[in-house]
């Protein structure tokens, strides 16, 4: 566990600890893959890392969820990613494996797996980074409380349905594929989330957030003061 002042701090040591992590698996393969978030938080890191030593050439770029909409849309993760840091870098088109918010969300989750399948060995393929945003409720990518989707194992993306959202209709990534991920990054700005950070740490499966556990991979979390004052020295 990581816990920086505030929000700024949050953003730069993300991006650095970001930056470590796509050059060692650059060094170690031909590729490094990374699922991006979505979230204010994540948008100012990517900014931040955008200006650093990164190989982007041996990039792939996947999302861990989207909400349904078009890519141009501000609501789209897509373009929330595109504005902060894809625009910004030396990617080639086909390093990045946008979610298609624009379609049926089950068409949309199936053309996400099949590009992660075509990009990536093995049956679950196993990211080298996962990057997540955490919220009070202590969701992660769309897999919210008390979500079916929650229980999936056998699918990489599927569609989610939360109709009290003001985007009710998404794609998101699977617990199996963020837990076989070799890196999971988890940031956390505001108070609002330190009670969902605390029950993280401590393994409340109550919550999406506490259900991550790598399966051979390690878990960080990068939090501000505000994020960590209820999680004293539990986590790592």
């Amino acid at each position: 566990m990581i816990v920086v002042p505030d929000g700024e701090a949050l953003a730069d040591t993300g991006a650095a600890l970001i930056e470590r992590i796509l050059i060692e698996a650059s060094r170690s393969a031909e590729l490094a893959s990374v699922a991006l978030a979505g979230g204010t938080t994540p948008q100012v890191t990517y900014r931040h890392l955008a200006s650093r030593p990164v190989p982007w050439r041996c990039l792939q770029v996947f999302f861990g969820d989207e909400r349904c909409v078009p890519p141009e849309d501000d609501a789209s993760n897509y373009h929330l990613a595109e504005r902060a840091i894809l625009k910004r870098i030396p990617l080639r088109p086909r390093q990045v494996h946008r979610i298609r918010g624009e379609i049926e969300p089950e068409r949309a989750a199936v053309e996400a797996e099949a590009a992660m399948h075509a990009n990536l060995p093995g049956k679950l393929p196993s990211l080298d980074l996962v990057l997540l945003e955490t919220g009070p409720d202590g969701h992660v990518a769309s897999l919210f409380p008390d979500s079916p989707e929650l229980d999936v194992d056998d699918r990489l993306y599927v569609p989610v349905h939360r109709p009290e959202l003001p985007h009710p209709h998404r794609v998101s990534v699977t617990l199996p594929v963020i837990n076989e991920a070799k890196h999971i990054v988890v940031m956390a700005a505001g108070e609002d989330e330190a009670p969902a950070v605390a029950k993280a740490l401590a393994g409340d499966r109550s919550i999406p957030a506490g259900r991550l556990a790598p399966s051979d991979g390690d878990l960080t979390w990068v939090l501000t003061e505000a994020a960590a004052q209820l999680a004293g020295s539990t986590g790592s």
